[in-house]
């Protein structure tokens, strides 16, 4: 009787031990964290070129997860889940700005302001929940003949990782 309730416990320890696996397993899944913000960078006016150029938001201030790239302006999703993003734009009045949004090669979201004759500034933003597999890509493109202002603080994009999927 005795080797009986010796094959139980060890057998239960084993369970309990591959449980615990389990469990240590599931937290490291639900703790991806992805989060992170840039900004156009000390540049002045930006633009206006010549074609649709995609933006490169040169001051990465926070880039939890390494998600975003500084040298592309990309960011590409670690793992599937619900994201959401904002784009925000300061520039002069003149030429304009169109902002798009974009996820993988299809625009999702615009932030615009026409070219104005008595603005000395203008402001725009937008923000977008998006679903995305693991590697789809997100990114902002700029319209050919509009500008924005860099200057550390203005013009912003940004995301986060809202549920997992």
């Amino acid at each position: 009787m005795c080797e009986k309730v010796i094959e139980k416990v060890a057998d239960l320890e084993t369970r309990l031990k591959n449980s615990e696996n389990q469990i240590a397993e599931l937290k490291k899944k639900g703790r991806t964290q992805v989060i992170f913000s840039a900004e156009a960078g000390p540049r002045g006016d930006i633009g206006p070129y010549n074609t649709e150029t995609t933006f490169i938001y040169q001051r990465v201030i926070t880039n939890i997860g390494n998600a975003y790239s500084g040298a592309t302006g990309i960011f590409s999703a670690p793992v599937a889940g619900v994201y959401y993003f904002t784009i925000f734009h300061h520039a002069r009045g003149k030429p304009g700005t169109e902002l798009y949004l974009y996820k993988n090669s299809e625009p999702m979201i615009v932030t615009q302001n026409p070219s104005a004759v008595h603005e000395m500034a203008h402001n725009g933003g937008n923000a977008v929940f998006l679903q995305l597999n693991q590697g789809d890509r997100v990114y902002v493109r700029m319209s050919a003949n509009t500008h924005v202002w860099g200057s550390n603080y203005h013009t912003t994009f940004s995301g986060f990782l809202v549920s997992q999927m």
